[in-house]
């Protein structure tokens, strides 16, 4: 069984993404029938206007009436006060509906990068990630605010349009329409070229912005390395693919608006000479052929733009699907239906002939068996690669094992609520995690309703006070990115202080100060000692002096334990972990 993230059969065809899109807009479906009734009376004032200049050339040209001409004027300053008051609030209807759909998507993208499991992350970058979603939301938005809204518009306008168009004449209308065929058989040529170079841009975006992220991340090694002329001439590679595709849209796209522009002009000039034979013959009014006019050129215009909007939303949605994907990608760990609450977790956890695997063919645990009593110190030992990270994955619930079980106070893991477990476990990785923001909020991130006094505690029992107050603004001193102000030794300690605040009853260690020198391991070791007390710890241990202290050691050899006891019991046994402290490859214990 693989641990593959599994998508959702459902058909994730076009249709289904433009309609998922569109639910978050449809969340506000009564603001949605306002805009489009808004949109209706808009129209109508402005397609009202043509029929006033019909009735003028007709009626109050040829006969001089001044006074109705005054009425005329007085009935088109009305259109124009109805028509700016319902345009200001289809405008504010319109921006509303857009940020509220797009703060919606936002909060629901969020939700699903926390939902989706740790090994979804270790096999997706961080910046490939970052780039679609930065990419493809952009489409999206794009979608809601511009493509939506004009094509609710265009059809608006082309329906009204068209109805006002066979009230004048049919005969018109229906040769008017020879100019619609002529561009449905030219134009789709081109609005499928420009489609596909514009997915094919799309895709461009992402890699451009998957290059820069990653030239950004690896500056250091790129710098030391003297590396930054290769790194500018990949760069380059994907920005030319980039330009070259874009000037090719362009110009597909060019032709397309030229085509447009060639088929109701052609169609134009058929009507003039058809609306002439007409008026001679007296069956058409030269007022109604001015207002048939008017309708036919803001008409057509709108109805063959009507299949651009539709090629440029399919555009966005091949970019919105990556996004629907993601969003129909289901979380390997999830919450159990009925978990089982548990008063107190007192700490005791026991593997019950578990055994994990990443790939089908790479067995990394092998039918573990092992109980940690409330309380037990227990270091995890044995080489690089040999399992001791995924077991400490495993009590998390990062993972769950494909054979056996873990149990918390004789509670199978799994029944047990995601937010209690973890809100149980204290996790202090090896390189700590800082926020941006002042060293108080970091250390509150252990416990976001903690008093100040309660933050001073922590940071002193941490052995932090003393640094932090010596730094320009104390507690509230901003950290910069991932804590860039402060030093490993520094920065291990503010991961102490808040597992003091939170308070665990258990503590997992992952070689958590591996990355230290001596002298600031010896320190930082004390603010763990402070922080054990009481606690059931599992740590991954990497030097002689730290696996001393543990009063249970647990050797592991290939997945598989292969020896248990105190320090001095195993060196005495002379077994695999004596060869492992003494045989020259003390240096691959991590």
């Amino acid at each position: 069984m693989k641990t593959n993230a599994k998508i959702s059969q459902k058909n994730n065809g076009l249709l289904s993404v433009y309609l998922w899109c569109l639910s978050f807009i449809w969340t506000y479906k009564w603001r949605l029938c306002f805009l489009i009734l808004t949109g209706i009376i808009v129209t109508g004032t402005q397609l009202v206007v043509p029929k006033l200049i019909q009735f003028s050339i007709d009626h109050i040209f040829p006969n001089k009436d001044y006074l109705l001409f005054i009425y005329l004027l007085i009935l088109f300053l009305i259109l124009l006060i109805i028509m700016f008051v319902t345009a200001t609030v289809q405008n504010w209807l319109k921006r509303t509906l857009q940020e509220y759909a797009s703060r919606d998507l936002h909060l629901s993208i969020i939700k699903q990068i926390r939902l989706l499991g740790f090994s979804y992350y270790e096999r997706h970058p961080i910046g490939e990630t970052l780039a679609f979603i930065n990419t493809e939301l952009t489409a999206i938005q794009e979608l809601y605010r511009i493509l939506f809204p004009r094509m609710v518009r265009l059809i608006i306008f082309s329906i009204i349009a068209v109805i006002m168009m066979m009230s004048i004449n049919i005969k018109l209308t229906l040769i008017s329409s020879l100019s619609l065929l002529l561009y449905y058989f030219i134009g789709p040529y081109f609005e499928k070229k420009t489609a596909m170079l514009s997915k094919s841009l799309a895709n461009n975006r992402v890699e451009e912005s998957k290059k820069v992220y990653e030239s950004i991340s690896g500056i250091n090694e790129l710098r030391i390395n003297s590396a930054e002329e290769w790194d500018l001439s990949n760069y380059l590679k994907t920005l030319k693919l980039l330009n070259m595709n874009m000037i090719s849209m362009y110009w597909y796209a060019y032709w397309r608006a030229s085509v447009r522009r060639f088929s109701y002009y052609s169609g134009g000039i058929v009507l003039i000479i058809y609306g002439t034979f007409l008026i001679q013959g007296n069956t058409l009014t030269i007022g109604e052929f001015v207002g048939f006019l008017l309708y036919y050129f803001s008409s057509m215009q709108m109805i063959t733009n009507v299949i651009t909007v539709i090629t440029e939303q399919k555009v966005l949605l091949y970019q919105a699907k990556k996004i629907f994907d993601f969003m129909q990608t289901t979380a390997e760990i999830t919450n159990p239906t009925s978990p089982i609450k548990l008063s107190e977790i007192k700490g005791e956890i026991e593997f019950r002939n578990v055994s994990f695997y990443y790939t089908d063919n790479l067995k990394v645990l092998n039918k573990i068996d092992l109980r940690i009593s409330p309380g037990e110190k227990i270091a995890l030992v044995g080489a690089s690669g040999s399992g001791k990270t995924t077991m400490l994955k495993l009590i998390g619930r990062f993972y769950d094992p494909q054979e056996g079980e873990i149990i918390i106070d004789s509670v199978p893991l799994k029944k047990v609520s995601l937010f209690q477990l973890r809100e149980s476990l204290g996790y202090v990785f090896q390189e700590t995690f800082l926020f941006g923001s002042t060293v108080k909020e970091n250390i509150l991130f252990g416990n976001p309703h903690a008093s100040d006094d309660m933050v001073y505690k922590a940071a002193k029992v941490s052995l932090a006070h003393e640094f932090i107050m010596e730094l320009p603004h104390q507690y509230d001193t901003p950290l910069g990115e991932r804590g860039v102000r402060l030093s490993g030794g520094q920065k291990q300690r503010i991961a102490i202080a808040r597992m003091v605040l939170k308070d665990p009853p258990v503590i997992l260690l992952d070689e958590a100060t591996s990355a230290l020198d001596n002298n600031t391991e010896s320190e930082v070791q004390i603010a763990f000692d402070n922080l054990l007390k009481g606690r059931t710890t599992i740590a991954i241990a990497h030097s002689r002096e730290t696996i001393k202290k543990f009063e249970k050691l647990v050797v592991i050899n290939n997945g598989i334990i292969v020896e248990k006891g105190s320090y001095n019991d195993l060196i005495a046994k002379k077994r695999y972990f004596y060869n492992l402290m003494n045989n020259e490859v003390e240096h691959e214990i991590l």
